[in-house]
């Protein structure tokens, strides 16, 4: 009650509630000097009222209320109602709002003068594909996933942060061993020895499952997406990629590759003919600095019930 007595604190706290803000962007919304601003701020940190978190070199402040029907988030519902009668809060908000502008113009400014050269800034900065990382995140935290000849553990790195659980397979023990230590990390990853063509899965014990850069080593590709339709739940998802068709025959001596890639033809009526719906099929944009085929991804759906 003390921290909400003084009229300053009052106008910060209806501020902060919607807003993260810097004590500069405060100062220019209650046109208030920074010494002052910033006395009551650290009142309303030490109290309880607001929190602060670094941005680089400078902190950002916002109101911090506990969850629930707390006697603290009861008194400020109060508390508010009359502080918003008053004629600073009118005008703390409409100058809230140039504040907020002022922000979103410093960006557009930016991207006007730098919009040629953002790709090459933004890769030079993050990677070229940074935002593949993420996009894992689609999926769902409550899915289990299959990653089918799961090699050294690379798929499965990229989805075990965003999933409820992985099922990791591989023939190899070796590529195992690989994937166990690059998978230490993580609690929720099964890694399970089997043969791609009898997985070692339950049945409908998945919702999503991906086959990547495996079906050019397998000698029956289609008994491999049978089983992994076979362990799908109904309305679940298989992802392939793999490269399409080529003409690098050392591939079969160097890397023991089966097949010289897949057809669009190919890979369609496999997933089909294997009773899979919703089949999709999508060659892939190669990099620059890929040296290999060029790839495709497809996917299908098991049927719902």
């Amino acid at each position: 009650m003390s921290g909400l007595s003084e009229s300053v604190r009052g106008r910060l706290l209806l501020v902060l509630e919607s807003q993260e803000l810097t004590v500069s962007e405060l100062c220019a919304v209650l046109q208030l000097p920074q010494s002052t601003v910033s006395r009551h701020l650290k009142i309303l940190v030490d109290q309880g009222w607001i929190r602060s978190r670094p941005d680089g070199t400078r902190r950002l402040y916002r109101m911090s209320l506990p969850p629930g029907e707390s006697p603290t988030r009861r008194l400020w519902l109060l508390a508010r109602t009359e502080l918003e009668q008053a004629v600073d809060a009118e005008r703390d908000a409409r100058r809230l709002q140039d504040v907020l502008a002022e922000r979103r113009t410093r960006s557009e400014e930016f991207f006007s003068t730098e919009a040629g050269r953002w790709d090459a800034m933004r890769d030079e900065l993050f990677g070229a594909q940074f935002f593949l990382a993420a996009l894992p995140g689609l999926l769902g935290d409550d899915l289990s996933v299959a990653d089918l000849g799961c090699g050294s553990g690379a798929v499965t790195s990229a989805v075990a942060p965003f999933v409820d659980r992985v099922v990791a397979v591989d023939g190899s023990a070796e590529m195992l061993s690989a994937a166990r230590r690059r998978l230490s990390r993580f609690d929720n990853v099964d890694l399970r020895r089997g043969n791609l063509e009898e997985l070692p899965l339950e049945d409908d014990s998945v919702q999503a499952a991906t086959l990547i850069l495996v079906l050019h080593h397998l000698p029956d590709p289609a008994r491999a997406l049978a089983e992994a339709l076979r362990v799908l739940a109904p309305g679940g998802t298989l992802l392939i990629a793999d490269m399409l068709p080529h003409d690098r025959h050392e591939f079969r001596d160097e890397m023991g590759h089966v097949w010289l890639g897949f057809s669009q033809d190919q890979v369609t009526s496999m997933l089909r003919d294997t009773g899979f719906a919703s089949v999709r099929f999508q060659e892939l944009n190669p990099t620059a600095a890929a040296k290999g085929p060029a790839l495709f991804a497809a996917s299908g759906r098991a049927p719902s019930l």
